[in-house]
């Protein structure tokens, strides 16, 4: 730890920070910028909720976090809960609800739980990120052909072809546009220009082109300054269950998230480890700020947080400073936000919401045999809700473990005077009565080779073959096999070890996109 800290220290002096930590947070600025005018938009939420949230999280999470080179601000991946959450409760109440979650996650910090989030299975959490990013892009297409966005994903899908049938053409050919300078960016060549990022230049070139070309297209609409923009929070007035819900999922969700893009970051570099509790706990300080200043929930952001590194950052200067350069530029020329057109900010969220859907991961889980788990999270957010898909991915991780846990393999045949039973695959609590029911079929009083070719033994298992054993020999019978003492201390642990595989921690989450 001390060393961390020396390390740390060495590249945080004036001169590493001018030389590595500027310039990277210039970039990391520029790419954020868009992005949380754009979250917003997708949240249903001020435009300026998503900046005075992009502040807060370079901020705070920059000076007290726990992993120096991840960043922080709106991500893509609680737009679609968060624009629920408006549509049930209104935005004044949501902002209650984010403060409220970042009180939990405070909570959670301090009495050390971070790495709990990492036992969620990583097909649930990609999962729920296809499904979310599926649905940002149903919504906000309607906005690149110049309409609005339905209250969810199958009026989204029902009205497309209408909307498809009457598209408006200068709102359609600038989100077009945008939604093209991304794609070439991203799979133009590396050179010097690359280093320019993608957002900012599909952003700020479609908004050059619609004030020459001067189409009649909606554009951002700021309420007044950063300062004038803060909106304190207010309490439900009697919906309580639905705030209750809000609160929780909102510090479930953002929790994982961020605590799941630290350990991704961490793989990025070779710095400083990340210290989940500590950074949970800044999430939280994040949030609750956020929500009492009228902003949107705060989350680590892998895609920022990769440039960030891809830009030479060292220390934790870098998101900070990102923060900074957000606020000034919000304070000082925040008007020129407003010729950005809407449908510019759509087409980008498209592209964002695209990437969240990554054929990367679905092949690994694929090869995992995780996919049903996947698709079930991916059907049940689009299909339902975030939560519902949530609650049924885990469903179908927990049924398919307690499967594996189950699947033992009894096979008994005889070969002249002896019953040779062999037993495979996983004996645990869930197997044992099916092993039962074969040992059953072996004659009292016969002779008994019992091979354990087991992959985990529990100690239900344990105890069902010992206690068969000794009733068998009890009656007259005899069983040759390897000592059950020495089968458990080489295979009892591995139960353990299937459960904690079965849903395994650390998922690079690579396609958040934001």
């Amino acid at each position: 730890m001390k060393s961390n800290e020396q390390a740390a220290g060495g590249a945080g002096s004036l001169r590493g920070v001018l030389a590595s930590d500027l310039p990277a947070s210039l970039v990391v600025f520029l790419v954020a910028l868009p992005l949380c005018m754009g979250i917003a938009l997708a949240s249903g939420a001020p435009i300026m909720s998503g900046l005075i949230a992009g502040v807060v999280g370079g901020l705070v999470v920059g000076m007290f976090g726990g992993v120096p080179l991840l960043v922080s601000g709106p991500a893509a991946g609680l737009a679609v809960m968060v624009f629920g959450f408006i549509q049930d409760l209104g935005f004044a109440t949501t902002c209650a609800a984010v403060a409220a979650a970042g009180l939990i996650q405070m909570a959670l910090g301090g009495m050390k739980v971070a790495r709990a989030a990492l036992g969620i299975s990583p097909a649930v959490i990609h999962g729920m990120l296809a499904g979310i990013g599926i649905l940002i892009v149903l919504g906000q297409l309607h906005i690149v052909l110049g309409g609005a966005p339905q209250s969810n994903a199958w009026a989204n899908l029902r009205e497309l072809p209408e909307q498809i049938a009457d598209l408006h053409g200068p709102a359609t050919i600038l989100g077009l546009i945008t939604i093209g300078i991304l794609v070439v960016w991203q799979v133009m060549p590396n050179s010097r220009l690359k280093k320019v990022p993608g957002p900012l230049v599909a952003v700020l070139g479609a908004s050059v082109a619609a004030a020459v070309w001067g189409g009649d297209v909606k554009r951002v609409e700021l309420t007044g300054s950063l300062f004038q923009s803060i909106q304190l929070p207010s309490l439900p007035q009697g919906n309580w269950g639905a705030f209750a819900v809000a609160v929780f999922s909102l510090a479930l969700v953002a929790s994982a998230e961020s605590l799941l893009s630290a350990v991704a970051t961490d793989k990025l570099h070779t710095g400083p480890r990340a210290n989940l509790d500590k950074e949970l706990f800044a999430q939280g300080m994040a949030n609750t700020l956020s929500g009492l200043l009228g902003g949107l929930p705060i989350t680590g952001v892998i895609v920022r947080s990769a440039a960030n590194i891809a830009a030479g950052a060292k220390t934790r200067a870098s998101a900070f400073m990102h923060g900074v350069w957000m606020l000034l530029f919000v304070s000082l020329l925040g008007s020129y936000l407003g010729l950005v057109p809407l449908t510019v900010l759509a087409g980008l969220l498209v592209h964002v919401g695209v990437k969240l859907v990554n054929m990367h991961h679905i092949q690994e889980l694929r090869r995992r045999g995780e996919l049903s788990v996947y698709l079930v999270t991916v059907f049940g957010v689009v299909g339902i809700n975030l939560l519902a898909g949530i609650a049924l991915g885990f469903g179908v991780a927990v049924a398919r473990l307690l499967w594996r846990l189950g699947r033992v393999h009894v096979q008994v045949r005889q070969e002249g005077a002896v019953h040779q039973v062999r037993v495979g695959g996983a004996l645990t609590f869930v197997g044992v009565p099916k092993l039962s029911a074969a040992l059953a079929e072996v004659p009292t009083g016969a002779q008994v080779e019992l091979d354990l070719a087991v992959e985990m033994l529990d100690h239900s298992g344990y105890e069902a073959l010992e206690s068969w054993c000794q009733n068998h020999r009890k009656t007259g019978g005899k069983v040759w096999m390897e000592p059950l003492e020495e089968v458990w201390s080489r295979k009892g642990a591995a139960a353990s070890t299937l459960s904690v595989a079965a849903v395994p921690s650390s998922p690079t989450l690579s396609s958040e996109g934001a």
